[in-house]
């Protein structure tokens, strides 16, 4: 762990084995930073923001309470992640208005998304799983697992892989997106409205008895399925979207005729 001596580290702030704290920056009273963190140059770290492990959150970037950053999360140079929809410095009386008039709401970032420098952030909004905010947009919505989102206000413009890069269409025709870099597909995922891993889709539908099976398979005849292999591949699991995606389009050519 390095602390730089000019970091501002707040009573009872807990920060993880191997992480770094760079000079001027500022850790509120109670914050919780994972293993292997960096926090840049003049950041700011609210009392009581959670942060997992690999987190960097970049020089002059703010992170205001309570913010939720999942493991892997990159908050870019001078992000700003707020915390008040609705910011006042005084009541309607003129009277001035303290913290605990206040309702804050954070911003939830969840495992590895991205968020681009000079962006911001308006809670409460929820950055899903590998998502990417392109510098200097303004998010006032929830953006889906994977999606990449531009503009004030934001709005989604691509989907990118776990690499960061835009994905491409599959060839084979089907709704599958794939990764340039890794080779990944990626399916829809109806609860979320983004993108999953299809081996991390096929695993989520995969019964856990049927992985017992598959250790200790059952004896078979002809009548009873084969539970060896139910576990499909990735590229499995596309096919049969893409086969179901033809029967799809046969089925409205035949009705057209």
């Amino acid at each position: 762990m390095s602390i730089a001596d000019s970091a501002d580290v707040g009573a009872d702030a807990v920060i993880g084995a191997g992480s770094t704290v760079q000079r001027d920056a500022q850790i509120g009273a109670g914050a919780r930073l994972g293993r292997d963190c960096t926090v840049g140059r003049g950041a700011g770290i609210g009392s009581g923001v959670v942060m997992g492990d690999g987190c960097v959150v970049q020089d002059l970037a703010l992170v205001r309470e309570p913010a939720v950053l999942a493991d892997g999360v990159l908050i870019g140079p001078a992000v700003v992640l707020a915390d008040d929809r609705f910011p006042r410095a005084v009541d309607p009386d003129l009277s001035p208005r303290t913290v605990r008039d206040r309702v804050s709401a954070g911003v939830t970032c969840d495992e590895g998304a991205s968020i681009g420098a000079r962006a911001v952030c308006v809670a409460p909004v929820r950055i899903g799983a590998w998502a990417m905010v392109a510098a200097g947009a303004v998010v006032t919505e929830d953006v889906p697992p994977h999606a990449l989102v531009d503009g004030v206000p934001a709005r989604r413009i691509a989907w990118v892989g776990r690499a960061g890069q835009p994905l491409q269409p599959a060839a084979d025709g089907s709704d599958a997106w794939v990764c340039p870099v890794t080779g990944d597909w990626y399916v829809a995922d109806e609860i979320s409205g983004g993108l999953s891993r299809a081996q991390d889709a096929t695993r989520a539908t995969t019964n856990p008895r049927d992985e017992e099976d598959e250790i200790l398979p059952a004896e078979e005849d002809e009548t009873t399925p084969s539970t060896t292999g139910r576990a499909q591949s990735a590229r499995e699991f596309v096919d049969r979207l893409a086969a179901r995606a033809s029967d799809r389009h046969h089925d409205r050519s035949s009705s057209r005729r």
